[in-house]
């Protein structure tokens, strides 16, 4: 079973995060919507406390699929708003997709590259990000508390890696190194968002205006093919924009979940 976290009261709101990420990126956010929401906020298989990911004959997309659905199953939750970040907010347009998501608000989600080269770039950018995080990550809890430093390591994640909280960024830095294998995993059966959400759903896709992971102009693939959903810029805000603008993306999601019908 997926390890996860409920905190709140009040409709369901599921947050997922993104590959090499865990569910503690969306911490500044959950305490912005705690009052309003039953937040639940998961790590995803081989990230954070869930278990190593074994997709076991299956292919990375349905045993991904499975997890979540077992997870929805085992806390009672049939249809909850959903919000995600990256490969999390692919994910939550999958989950819309398949009529178990009540809203969807995607973050700069995966799944939208336009050729080869965008994937060729992201995951050259995570086989580095991994190489200097290695060495890093045994001493990360000292060096990490000067936020040039910070600034250094996460600058392709956050517009203001100065901003993250020491202790946060050095967990972040060894949970990069523990999930490789799971990040490898991910990677080697990447794809492109294959459907459209549905215009019962309320969409929302909102993209980070300085993200470095998943280049902007993949925002404009994404108003082509999925336009039923609402788009929108984040500005001032990296590829993990939680810590950036927590203010910002908790009303960008409060946003969706009001709404009644897609504009």
């Amino acid at each position: 079973m997926l390890a996860y976290e409920r905190t709140g009261s009040g409709e369901p709101l599921l947050l997922i995060h993104g590959i090499g990420h865990r569910r503690q990126a969306w911490a500044p956010v959950v305490e912005r919507l705690a009052g309003e929401f039953e937040v639940i906020t998961l790590d995803l298989p081989g990230h954070g406390e869930s278990p190593a990911f074994e997709p076991a004959g299956r292919t990375v997309r349905a045993a991904v699929t499975d997890e979540l659905n077992a997870l929805r199953v085992e806390l009672r939750v049939e249809r909850p708003h959903v919000a995600g970040n990256s490969l999390g907010g692919l994910l939550a347009l999958e989950m819309a997709d398949a009529g178990h998501a009540r809203s969807v608000t995607a973050l700069s989600p995966a799944g939208f590259w336009i050729g080869k080269a965008d994937y060729l770039y992201v995951r050259g950018l995570f086989a580095g990000v991994q190489t200097v995080a290695r060495p890093l990550a045994p001493v990360a809890s000292t060096v990490l508390r000067n936020s040039t430093a910070r600034t250094l390591a996460f600058s392709w994640l956050a517009a203001h890696p100065e901003r993250l909280d020491p202790k946060a960024a050095a967990a972040d830095t060894a949970n990069m190194v523990a999930s490789r294998a799971a990040i490898r995993t991910f990677f080697g059966a990447a794809y492109r968002y294959p459907g459209t959400v549905g215009t019962d759903v309320p969409t929302t896709i909102a993209w980070a205006a300085r993200d470095l992971t998943l280049l902007p102009y993949q925002a404009l693939e994404a108003r082509r093919r999925v336009p039923n959903a609402v788009h929108r810029w984040l500005p001032g805000c990296g590829h993990v924009p939680m810590s950036d603008d927590p203010d910002l993306v908790a009303e960008v999601i409060r946003e969706t979940t009001r709404t009644q019908q897609p504009a």
